[in-house]
């Protein structure tokens, strides 16, 4: 008997920096993009999926058109150090994707500057936050009642934390979002964005992030770091950093977990990933499933 082999996901991952801010990071985490970096986190969850790369932020980029964004199984959207509020091409160009996107149809997840993107080409409205930024991790992301029954954050307890690095937030959700989870620094952590025949689903903090990535960002915004409180001086920024970098090669450093506050959601790489995951097995592989693509 002919036995036929599923296919495997076509996905987008959309990197939302400039080229200077891919190399910045490329530089410090393994030689690796923004882009590349996150579709090796979903390579881990989904072994197998051909994976494209597209960079908005870039003038004269080629990016997809209606039908190209179509052809996709799944798109992501990456974080990026730009601001949205501040009205330049590299911003413009990936709103005016992001509405391509909803146009399309094609099943999308954001993190960080990517559930930004998705609220303002909806109608929404971001802000630099005024309660000033979080780092290295958001605490207590609380599920609203319409989070606790998302299939986004199946899996998720009422309350948790997850890496985080950002400054600015939403302030004004577009018409068709529906909040699934929030904390006291950003009332919209976790978000359902209903726009123009598509659906979107994002968070405000970095699932794709391992502890690892995560300091290599830091480290490059120590001056930063400084500047606004969060350590004193270099020396002492380079000691936290390091400890997470340590906690990252060796999970079972209880001493340093707990001295940072970390738990199994932020430790445990499953259960990081658990948005990820979620959207692929209920946005994407189902999405392929009901538009005849498996």
């Amino acid at each position: 008997m002919l036995q036929i082999t599923p296919r495997q996901p076509r996905l987008l991952i959309v990197d939302g920096n400039t080229r200077d801010q891919r190399e910045a990071h490329a530089s410090g985490y393994d030689g690796l993009s923004p882009a590349q970096a996150y579709a090796q986190e979903v390579a881990a969850i989904a072994p197998g999926a051909v994976t494209d790369i597209c960079l908005p932020a870039d003038e004269g980029a080629n990016l997809p058109d209606g039908a190209g964004l179509s052809s996709y199984d799944g798109i992501f959207l990456t974080g990026s150090s730009l601001h949205i509020y501040r009205v330049e091409p590299a911003v413009t160009r990936q709103i005016e994707l992001m509405r391509a996107i909803y146009a399309s149809g094609t099943p999308c997840f954001g993190s960080c500057w990517g559930i930004q993107v998705g609220a303002v080409a909806a109608g929404g409205t971001v802000v630099q936050n005024p309660k000033g930024r979080e780092i290295g991790v958001a605490r207590r992301i609380t599920l609203t009642e319409a989070g606790r029954t998302h299939p986004l954050l199946a899996g998720r307890p009422l309350a948790f934390d997850a890496p985080a690095i950002h400054l600015d937030t939403i302030a004004v959700p577009p018409p068709g979002a529906t909040v699934l989870a929030s904390n006291a620094y950003s009332a919209v952590h976790a978000a359902e964005i209903a726009h123009d025949g598509g659906v979107f689903w994002g968070v405000q903090y970095h699932p794709e992030f391992p502890l690892r990535q995560v300091a290599s960002i830091l480290r490059r915004m120590t001056p930063l770091i400084i500047a606004e409180g969060f350590r004193r001086d270099e020396a002492e920024a380079e000691r936290w950093l390091a400890e997470i970098e340590a906690l990252d090669a060796n999970k079972t450093r209880h001493d340093v977990a707990w001295a940072h506050g970390f738990d199994e959601e932020v430790l445990d790489d499953a259960r990081r990933v658990t948005e990820l995951r979620n959207f692929l097995e209920m946005r994407v592989k189902a999405g392929m499933g009901a538009r005849g693509r498996g």
